[in-house]
């Protein structure tokens, strides 16, 4: 019975977390949304519907690492979305932030945008939908 309850808790995640993954990534490639932007609005849309949709302006300036190249957009909209969903537990929302940025730089060797997309910009449609379904796992496991 345990088992059970695992495997459906596991698919769970995974579900929402492609889900969410999906979502980003398609908002990114429409051109409407840069990778900051889209990671917070996917997570918005599934784990925050009643906070109004205009939110997701505040990471407009953080795409393509804050226009300086640094800290990855899609890295930074997921830890705004973090906060967005976790709102008053600051050091979940710390613990939840340090995680994203190592899993991130395990997958990409950096956080650093200029680093990440030193040959080009073509992987960022992928990454922000990596980002946004890492961080939907963890709300979720969180949430539960």
């Amino acid at each position: 019975m345990f088992w059970t309850k695992q495997k459906k808790d596991e698919a769970e995640i995974e579900g929402m977390a492609g889900k969410v993954a999906a979502e980003a990534e398609g908002l990114y490639r429409s051109g409407k949304m840069h990778c900051a932007e889209a990671v917070l609005a996917a997570i918005r849309n599934n784990f925050a519907p009643q906070v109004p949709a205009e939110v997701v302006r505040m990471a407009s300036g953080f795409g393509g690492g804050s226009g300086s190249g640094c800290v990855c957009g899609a890295v930074a909209g997921g830890t705004i979305a973090l906060a967005l969903v976790l709102q008053e537990d600051k050091k979940q929302i710390a613990a939840l932030t340090k995680e994203l940025h190592k899993w991130f730089k395990d997958q990409y060797r950096a956080t650093c945008c200029k680093v990440v997309t030193q040959k080009g910009k073509e992987g960022c449609p992928l990454l922000t939908g990596n980002v946004a379904g890492k961080v939907a796992e963890m709300l979720t496991v969180t949430l539960k």
